[in-house]
C-alpha cells in the first residue's frame, strides 16, 4: 500500500504551515488567549484558505476533499496551537452532508464553507462521562417544527457560535437538531478551557429547533469519530513540536560543562518520546483512513486510535516537561502550552480510559484463551 501523499495534499499542508508560521506565531497565540481564546478574524483567515469547506461538496461552495486532507490540515493547526475550532466545522459539515435533508444542507452548508457561519456540536451533559447515549435533553413536536429543552456543557466556542447541532430525545429516541443561536430560549455562558481555547455552557428553554435526523445515535457517532480523528491529527502536530523543542533544549542546556543531551539516560528518554510519536502518527493515519468504513468497523478503529494517542500524548507531554525542568511549566515558554494542549486533547471526545473500555467491549477474538 502506498502511503505517500499526493502533490495536491502536500501543497495543502505546506500552505497551512506557511500561514501558521507567518500569521499564528506564539505571540499571536498568547494574545488570542488573553482576548478570550477565540478571534473571528483568525477564523476568517482559515476560511480564506478554504479550510472551512474541506469536507463540503462543491455544489455548496466547498472543496469536496476527504479525511486525509483534513488530517494534514489539523496536524499543522495543532503544531501552531491554533485555538479557533475548525474541528467543529469539520464535524458539523460531515453530519449535515450525511444526515440532513437537502433543504437544510442548502441553507447552511454554503455558510459553513465560506466561514460566515460557525456551528458547534453540543452533546456533553453533566454526569454522562463521555457516554453519548446518556441524554436528558428533550425535544417535542410543535406546529412549526420542534421545541427543545436542554443543558449542554463544554460546547467549543459556544458563546461565539452562530448555530448548534444538539442531541436530544425525541419520542424516547436520540435525534439531532439544528438550533440557531438567534432563536428564542437560547442562552450561553462562555468560559476558558485548559488549552486557552473557549468553551461554553449552552441552555435551551423551549428553543425552536429543526430536525436534522431521527437516527441520532448513528449521526452522533459519526460526529464524534470525525472529532476523534481531528484530535488525533492535532496531537501528532503538537507532539512533533514538543519533541523538537525538547531535543533542542537538551542540546543547548549544559551541566558540568557539557550539553545534557549527551547524557545517555536522557537520550533514551527522547528516543522513547520519538517512538510514542511515531506510534501515534501511524494510528492517526489509521483513524483517518477508517472514517469511510462501515460504522461498526469505524467505531472500533477510532477507539483504538484514541487509546494510543491518549497514551502517547500523555507520555510525550510529561517527558517534555520533566526533561526541561522548571522552565517547562512557565507560561512564557511555549513548551508549557504544548503540554496543556496535549492534556486537553487527551480528554477530548472521550479520555483514554473511556476508549479503552470501548475497545474492550468490541473485542470478539479470544485467541483461544477462552472456550
Amino acid at each position: 500500500m502506498n502511503f505517500d501523499f499526493s502533490d495536491e495534499q502536500v501543497q495543502l499542508q505546506d500552505a497551512v504551515r506557511r500561514w501558521v508560521d507567518k500569521s499564528y506565531t506564539f505571540e499571536h497565540y498568547r494574545a488570542t488567549v488573553q482576548a478570550g481564546g477565540f478571534e473571528r478574524a483568525n477564523y476568517a483567515q482559515l476560511a480564506e484558505l478554504g479550510l472551512c469547506g474541506l469536507l463540503v461538496a462543491e455544489e455548496h461552495g466547498g472543496l469536496a476533499m476527504g479525511p486525509v486532507e483534513a488530517m494534514l490540515v489539523m496536524q499543522e493547526l495543532g503544531a501552531g496551537l491554533v485555538l479557533e475550532p475548525l474541528t467543529q466545522t469539520l464535524i458539523v459539515s460531515s453530519v449535515l452532508a450525511r444526515f440532513a435533508p437537502p433543504e437544510l444542507q442548502q441553507q447552511w452548508l454554503p455558510g459553513l464553507a465560506s466561514g460566515q457561519t460557525l456551528a458547534a456540536l453540543a452533546w456533553v451533559e453533566r454526569g454522562a462521562r463521555y457516554r453519548h447515549t446518556v441524554c436528558q435533553a428533550t425535544a417535542t413536536a410543535t406546529a412549526t417544527g420542534h421545541a427543545m429543552t436542554a443543558t449542554k456543557s463544554v460546547v467549543a466556542a459556544g458563546d461565539q457560535a452562530d448555530a448548534f447541532v444538539v442531541s436530544a430525545l425525541l419520542e424516547g429516541a436520540l435525534a439531532l437538531f439544528w438550533v440557531p443561536r438567534s432563536a428564542a430560549g437560547v442562552q450561553t455562558r462562555g468560559h476558558g478551557l485548559q488549552d486557552g481555547s473557549r468553551g461554553a455552557e449552552l441552555t435551551l428553554t423551549d428553543a425552536p429547533a429543526t430536525l436534522i435526523t431521527r437516527d441520532g445515535v448513528a449521526a452522533l457517532e459519526l460526529a464524534l469519530d470525525v472529532g476523534i480523528a481531528a484530535a488525533c491529527a492535532q496531537g501528532v502536530g503538537v507532539m512533533d513540536k514538543a519533541l523538537a523543542l525538547t531535543a533542542g533544549y537538551l542540546n543547548t542546556r549544559k551541566q558540568f560543562g557539557v550539553a545534557i543531551g549527551t547524557f545517555q539516560a536522557l537520550r533514551h528518554r527522547v528516543a522513547d518520546m520519538k517512538m510514542q510519536l511515531e506510534l501515534a502518527r501511524s494510528m492517526s493515519y489509521y483513524a483517518s483512513l477508517k472514517l469511510s468504513a462501515p460504522a461498526p468497523e469505524r467505531r472500533a478503529a477510532l477507539a483504538r486510535a484514541k487509546v494510543q494517542l491518549g497514551q502517547s500524548m500523555r507520555y510525550v507531554g510529561q517527558q517534555s516537561v520533566q526533561l526541561h525542568g522548571g522552565i517547562g511549566v512557565t507560561d512564557e515558554y511555549i513548551g508549557s502550552h504544548y503540554f496543556k494542549k496535549l492534556t486537553q486533547l487527551e480528554l477530548s471526545f472521550g479520555d483514554t480510559l473511556h476508549h479503552l473500555g470501548e475497545v474492550a467491549s468490541r473485542m470478539t477474538d479470544t485467541a483461544g484463551v477462552f472456550a
